[in-house]
């Protein structure tokens, strides 16, 4: 299973193609586009200014400035708070999931593929409908949540793959903790070159991906797919979560990009949406990788 983000490459093109009504514009730029009207402006003004008296005055200089929280803005910490929102529903549901199939292994199959095939379709709808729906971004996250429960029972109660989750589980972690640090000390860097390099690795992958999902539904392949757990097998699944880690940095800078040029806060619950989805999808290749070394 193969997890591309269009969520943040719609993000990015749409703060390159407009500025969101002032968002993110240089000083100079809105200083020179209301020049002629400040300067029509300036005596009336100065008029009102004259009229204010002095305590009210010290009471509009004692004012803090004006923040990206209040200016609607789109903040790190909004970001890190929408993100913790969608991983708890993501996790809880999850957790859920995995009680319900591990009682009822009947349930396995529905939860797994209607899962995936609904995140598929939401994916979809998200990254390219106009406006921002938090509901259907929560929706995602449950949905998201119900096939990783479900895959992660199924993969658990397989006898030879009893550790695999939870060595997943951290293995992920560990990932997220080391490329933030990564990319925070600039160690990896992220730049429009390597956005063009991911981008047409990440499709040759999601095609791929998307085939092999084919040939397994309809019997042509079984196991793990291509390679099974051959060592061709694993190349696959490491560069699989090669992938997936760089897409964290693309993430990363993705976020703070949308902060710096100041976009839109609605924007806070799209940037975390996509943060979650290559958390799964990373998790989802780290399952597969410790399965396969396994066989």
């Amino acid at each position: 299973m193969a997890g591309t983000n269009p969520v943040f490459d719609r993000l990015n093109k749409q703060i390159e193609k407009e500025r969101y009504a002032g968002f993110g514009q240089p000083q100079q730029g809105r200083q020179g586009q209301g020049a002629q009207q400040g300067m029509q402006q300036a005596s009336a003004g100065y008029a009102a200014q004259d009229a204010m008296s002095a305590q009210q005055l010290d009471e509009m200089y004692a004012r803090d400035t004006a923040g990206s929280v209040d200016t609607g803005r789109v903040t790190l910490d909004d970001v890190i708070v929408k993100s913790l929102v969608l991983f708890v529903v993501t996790v809880g549901v999850a957790a859920a999931s995995w009680v319900l199939t591990s009682g009822s292994p009947g349930l396995t199959l529905p939860l797994w593929l209607g899962g995936m095939f609904g995140t598929l379709a939401l994916g979809f709808a998200i990254a390219f409908m106009k406006k921002v729906s938090v509901p259907l971004i929560m929706v995602y996250a449950v949905l998201q949540g119900a096939f990783v429960g479900a895959f992660s029972q199924y993969i658990n109660s397989i006898p030879r793959y009893e550790g695999v989750v939870m060595t997943a589980v951290l293995a992920t972690a560990c990932t997220f903790v080391a490329m933030y640090a990564g990319y925070a000390t600039g160690f990896v860097k992220v730049t429009s070159k390597t956005r063009r390099m991911f981008f047409f690795a990440i499709v040759g992958y999601g095609i791929f991906s998307l085939l092999q999902v084919v040939l397994l539904m309809t019997g042509v392949l079984d196991g793990w797919g291509f390679g099974g757990s051959s060592g061709f097998g694993v190349i696959l699944s490491v560069v699989g979560v090669a992938l997936a880690a760089y897409s964290l940095a693309i993430d990363f800078d993705s976020i703070d990009n949308a902060v710096r040029v100041g976009a839109p806060s609605k924007y806070s619950w799209l940037l975390a949406h996509g943060l979650i989805v290559t958390l799964v999808w990373l998790y989802i290749e780290f399952v597969r990788l410790f399965a396969r070394l396994r066989d």
